[in-house]
């Protein structure tokens, strides 16, 4: 299933050059993340109160042009690998014309409480975040 999250660039999101700065794709990022994980019926809270975190690990981003204030982005996110312990999901950040602002791949791990790594409970494996069923 691919996601799309629509975001308008607020000023505070500018630094000095007057366009998005480049930690704040980051936020846009995990913004639209958890909204693809809504959409797919994922119960992040419910995980969570059974002892499991969801940790990013690693991100990948290509910054391939600027936002500034005003512009209406879109944030499209889609599942691009799941493992027993672990996933990955590409995410392109766009502005409604179609120029590409960045593109990542998103690498994230479950996790005990302390930190461990651990196998995603069963009943949290939603359709949506196998790549092959969407």
């Amino acid at each position: 299933m691919k996601h799309i999250t629509k975001i308008k660039v607020r000023s505070y999101e500018c630094d000095s050059y007057s366009h998005v700065n480049n930690a704040v794709y980051l936020n846009y990022l995990e913004n639209a993340r958890m909204d693809f994980l809504h959409a797919v019926n994922f119960d992040y809270k419910g995980i969570v109160e059974k002892g499991f975190y969801l940790y990013v690990t690693h991100i990948d981003i290509y910054y391939k042009g600027s936002a500034f204030l005003d512009d209406e982005l879109e944030i499209e996110t889609f599942p691009t690998k799941l493992q027993h312990v672990s996933g990955e999901f590409s995410q392109t950040i766009r502005k409604t014309d179609g120029t590409i602002c960045a593109k990542a791949t998103v690498t994230w791990a479950s996790v005990t409480t302390d930190g461990k790594p651990s196998r995603i409970p069963q009943d949290f494996l939603v359709e949506g975040l196998n790549p092959e069923s969407n």
